[in-house]
């Protein structure tokens, strides 16, 4: 018995060494994603399948190195190799495709960008010193960065208006906004979530907050919102516009604790009475659940200073900001609604 139970020790941790190894190569995914995202692979594809050779002139690459890429991509289900050699895009890989109903291939550069990439791989930093290592990289903050480069820039906010394209509509609907309201999105970029909830009710309108840049790529101007939504130009860490209902999306995950509770007290100090603030970010669980966010939530650690968090988390930002925490609405994406209200008395 006691050499079954050496033999079976020895078994399990020749697996685990195995297992290691593999989740440690797990980095070259992405890589290879990244890769055929920004050579465009998915786009040559949308017609029918194609042999590595004629991929490789379309895309100006080498056929060896673009087939031994994409026969790992073709591992996890994006594209699939049939007998004769030749690669076809999967209806899961469909939106990698630029113009896809909904393509993803902005926010695969923007999540793989070395903006994300390089900080990343420097994660011990972010243990031993306690903060992110971005500035130790790039010489300035996240954002500071960004405000020095606008190609940066622009893969950025390119890159997080993909990222929403897929959430934005089934989380609007997902709420009951108030009739006739006024909603203020805060930092809401190119305006693709303000678009989705202003279509969700159609005496609703809307105030798309943010800076100047960003908001000259804003998403609007389309026939059915005529006369029911602005622009405005503002920091919100200052102040924000009046309204009924403050809109933050993937906002607060930016930012630590201190910054968040001022972007919020400016939503409390200018919301109307029985007004409401709506934080839209994901609401880690507890114990070890898998969850998207506890991956995101290192990548706020090695980039920036903010963090994703739990229910009890919220609370005490908004307590602390004068609200209380009135309920959290999960949606069909990996974003929950974290619905506020003035606290009694604040």
């Amino acid at each position: 018995m006691n050499g079954d139970s050496r033999e079976s020790g020895a078994e399990a941790a020749r697996r685990s060494a195995a297992l290691v190894v593999e989740e440690a190569l797990g980095f070259l995914y992405p890589a290879a994603l990244r890769a055929a995202a920004a050579v465009g692979v998915a786009d040559h594809l949308a017609d029918g399948p194609l042999g590595a050779a004629e991929l490789a002139r379309l895309t100006g690459t080498r056929e060896h190195n673009l087939y031994r890429l994409l026969r790992l991509l073709a591992t996890r289900g994006l594209f699939e190799e049939d007998d004769r050699g030749r690669f076809r895009l999967t209806s899961a890989g469909d939106s990698l495709r630029s113009h896809a109903p909904v393509s993803a291939r902005a926010a695969v550069l923007m999540l793989t960008d070395r903006t994300m990439w390089l900080p990343s791989g420097e994660m011990t930093r972010c243990l031993e010193t306690g903060s992110s290592a971005f500035e130790d990289i790039f010489g300035v903050p996240f954002f500071e960065h960004f405000a020095r480069d606008e190609k940066t820039a622009a893969v950025f906010h390119a890159g997080m208006d993909s990222m929403s394209e897929a959430e934005n509509v089934p989380i609007a609907a997902c709420y009951a906004f108030p009739e006739a309201a006024t909603l203020v999105d805060v930092g809401g970029g190119y305006g693709g979530f303000l678009l989705a909830a202003l279509r969700a009710g159609p005496r609703l309108r809307g105030i798309l907050y943010d800076h100047a840049h960003v908001l000259a790529g804003h998403r609007l101007d389309v026939p059915e919102l005529t006369d029911r939504w602005a622009t405005a130009e503002g920091d919100f860490f200052a102040s924000v516009p009046a309204a009924d209902v403050y809109l933050i999306k993937r906002i607060l995950h930016d930012w630590d604790d201190e910054q968040c509770v001022r972007i919020l007290r400016n939503c409390r100090r200018e919301m109307a009475p029985g007004g409401r603030v709506l934080v839209v970010d994901a609401v880690l669980p507890q114990g070890n659940e898998p969850h998207q966010g506890k991956a995101l939530d290192l990548m706020m650690m090695a980039s920036l200073v903010g963090r994703e968090r739990t229910e009890a988390d919220f609370a005490r930002l908004f307590d602390a900001a004068g609200l209380r925490l009135v309920r959290v609405v999960p949606t069909p994406t990996v974003l929950s609604i974290v619905e506020g209200a003035a606290s009694e008395g604040a």
